[in-house]
């Protein structure tokens, strides 16, 4: 009796519809799961009372076998609870509770290929990802993946900030729009795609990509966990307000290649009915990324440095020996930049203020030509310009305290640089460096991948494997946008990934709303090197005819070394403008590059942000706001202080008549003693922002100095 009622059991869960709920842990967020009577899979998402994803469809194409794994039986379904926290080697939080719940369907192609495919749910607080997964499969080992069927449904025509998918570039200014007005590659930047030949799915935007719904809700996709598959694109269908996944293909048109047992990346919803909310819930991308890999991290060190960088971009020097300019039409010759003595000037400077380290672009041979020449072996990495005395250079920042940041521009050919990766970083043990900020510009070798596909993917991580292999940290620069790798392989630091602060010195700039959105879209992967610190706004004081400028007030600049994360932190402008302004250069002295915890105040993507941040085992805050092209004033409390103690707030702010366009370098620098239970008024001008670093006081200060009203 008891084998024909289970008998019975699993006719009819074979013969019917059947649907799965879980929820997060604080019930604010439902999923359900649904296998339809012919094997189809579904799944949507509430919040609170509100519908997020409708039902929406999953499933995987596959090339080789050839078969559309979109119809299964159920082998198993099992769910569980995980509560558990971790310690952070470096990061906006010292510790990161990860709580949720988690749905496993076990599944089996309903047709004959009989291919196992789980797909697995774990719903947080702040979210829900989902990932596919191949387990053993007997003799049937490998798999060309030819697409994914996900889509994600959404419920109408949201706001939506988006840059185009471009297989090979994120560097963009971002586009706010409904869905239903999304143009998915604009003709302007299309035009600049083509003409550097670079392939792109005219149809898709990247993620992430943040929206607000017409009910009020704030919703971010992206991914997690992106390490050995091609980076997931979004194509919008206008009609339906549904998004599906495209994924970017090899040179062949591929996808991906697997070999069971094997997985995706994590596809990650992030919902609240709060902005701030979604900045914070970047932790659930940790929380869905594997524990460090590395198993010495000793090495590790957050910090801030200078760098022979700015120099170039604004036109006073050059990154080849000969003088010439990169991308200039004209012949004017320019010194080089890093020479001997100009590289002693920054490390004297960093020395002199307490800054770890001193970047050195243009170091190496090959600068003359390597820009879009698509060739296999521009650079080496151990052959020094004649006027660079690697040696004298490595025995004088040791002498002052001070480590060089070596530099590999590899012009994309990432073959060429994988061949000579140990005779790279043995070299750069044996000249006292231990960090590296890699580029990728140009079309990538081998010829027909691209900087999104998977065999770049699998690049970026070796690369991050070797180097933690030799205790170096890196950088790096025009790689895939980030999903939260860094918890795995902790010494890639940071990364670009997205249209960075040098676009101000040379193109159209980024906008002021730029920096308000980045922390709700690029930043929500992983730390950005956006290189913030440019006190010289304005170009023409480099050459009168130009007129570009960084669209920004000077103390917004202050403002984003708390606003937008990095535990590398450029010091981005020139010493000599930096000793022009000794009072404002405090505090990016005085701000931290490591932290306990993080609080997001107040927050609206694209317009403006206020954040708090309580540096690594120290009772210090640091707190940044910014705006975008509009002026705002706010009252924020500063309940975030510890309670019972007595602060020194240092306030760097635009000053009364400041503005990014007319006046950006006027400010003011005001002290007072503040406690957990004052409010503070923050007047942003056009394109500014404000910085506070609030530091306990002694007995004298709080009989000194004013107390805040």
């Amino acid at each position: 009796m008891r084998y024909l009622f289970l008998l019975f059991i699993a006719l009819s869960l074979t013969a019917q519809a059947q649907e799965f709920k879980t929820t997060s842990p604080d019930g604010s967020i439902q999923l359900s799961v649904s296998l339809s009577a012919n094997g189809n899979i579904s799944y949507r998402v509430n919040y609170k009372t509100k519908a997020v994803i409708l039902p929406s469809s999953l499933g995987m194409k596959l090339k080789e076998p050839q078969v559309n794994l979109d119809q299964f039986k159920l082998i198993n379904v099992d769910s569980s609870t995980y509560d558990q926290t971790w310690n952070t080697v470096w990061g906006e939080y010292s510790s990161i509770r990860d709580h949720h719940k988690e749905l496993r369907l076990q599944l089996q192609d309903k047709n004959s290929s009989g291919i196992l495919m789980n797909i697995v749910f774990r719903v947080f607080n702040e979210g829900v990802g989902f990932r596919y997964e191949f387990p053993q499969q007997g003799k049937l080992a490998h798999f060309i993946v030819d697409d994914e069927n996900t889509q994600f449904h959404l419920t109408g025509d949201h706001k939506t900030f988006w840059i185009p998918g471009d297989y090979d570039s994120n560097e963009y200014p971002y586009n706010e729009t409904k869905l239903s007005q999304v143009d998915a590659f604009p003709a302007s930047d299309a035009a600049v795609a083509i003409s550097v030949r670079r392939p792109f799915n005219k149809n898709a935007v990247q993620t992430p990509l943040m929206m607000k719904s017409n009910d009020g809700l704030y919703i971010n996709i992206h991914e997690a966990a992106l390490s050995n598959y091609p980076a997931m694109d979004l194509v919008i269908d206008k009609k339906t307000f549904t998004l599906s996944s495209s994924l970017v293909p090899d040179a062949v048109g591929n996808k991906a290649y697997l070999a069971a047992p094997a997985t995706t990346p994590w596809r990650t919803i992030i919902v609240s009915d709060k902005a701030t909310d979604i900045i914070a819930a970047n932790r659930m991308i940790l929380n869905l990324n594997e524990p460090s890999k590395v198993a010495n991290t000793s090495f590790i060190k957050p910090q801030k440095f200078v760098g022979v960088w700015w120099e170039m971009h604004v036109g006073l020097s050059s990154w080849d020996y000969s003088g010439g300019q990169v991308g200039s039409q004209q012949a004017t010759k320019v010194p080089h930049g890093a020479n001997t003595a100009n590289v002693k000037r920054y490390i004297d400077f960093a020395a002199k203020n307490g800054i770890d380290g001193v970047l050195v672009e243009g170091w190496n041979t090959g600068w003359e030509d390597w820009f879009g020449k698509w060739k296999e072996d521009v650079f080496d990495f151990v052959t020094p310009y004649p006027d660079y005395d690697i040696n004298e250079l490595t025995k004088y920042a040791a002498s002052k305290g001070v480590k060089i940041i070596c530099h590999h521009e590899t012009s994309g050919s990432a073959t060429n640089y994988e061949r000579q990766m140990d005779t790279a970083y043995r070299f750069m043990l044996n000249h006292g460096m231990n960090s590296v900020k890699t580029g990728y510009v140009g079309r990538i070798i081998p010829r027909g991948e691209h900087h999104d596909g998977q065999w770049m993917v699998r690049h970026y991580v070796r690369v991050a494997e070797k180097t933690a292999g030799y205790g170096i940290m890196v950088d790096m620069h025009e790689p895939v946008r980030p999903t939260g790798l860094q918890r795995t392989y902790p010494n890639w630091m940071a990364c670009e990934a997205a249209r960075g602060n040098e676009f101000n010195a040379w193109s159209v700039g980024n906008p002021p709303f730029h920096e308000t959105l980045l922390p709700f879209t690029r930043l929500m992967g992983g730390p950005m090197d956006y290189t913030p610190g440019i006190f010289e706004i304005k170009m023409s004081h480099y050459n009168p005819e130009k007129k570009e400028q960084v669209h920004t007030t000077l103390t917004k600049q202050l403002a984003l070394y708390v606003t937008m994360y990095s535990p590398l932190q450029m010091a981005a402008d020139l010493p000599e403008n930096y000793e022009a302004h000794m009072d404002a250069f405090q505090f990016i002295k005085d701000v931290a590059v490591d932290w306990d915890d993080t609080r997001v105040l107040q927050a609206e993507p694209g317009d403006y942000l206020i954040m708090s941040r309580k540096a690594k085992n120290s009772p210090d805050w640091f707190l940044g706001a910014i705006t975008d092209e509009q002026a705002r004033n706010f009252i924020q409390p500063l309940s975030f202080l510890d309670a019972n103690k007595k602060y020194v707030a240092k306030i760097y702010h635009d000053a009364p008549n400041a503005d990014w366009q007319k006046n950006p370098m006027a400010y003011v620098i005001d002290s007072f003693i503040v406690d957990s239970k004052t409010s503070v008024k923050l007047n942003l001008a056009p394109g500014g922002g404000t910085a506070i670093s609030f530091i306990p006081a002694t007995d004298a200060q709080v009989k000194s100095i004013k107390k805040y009203k």
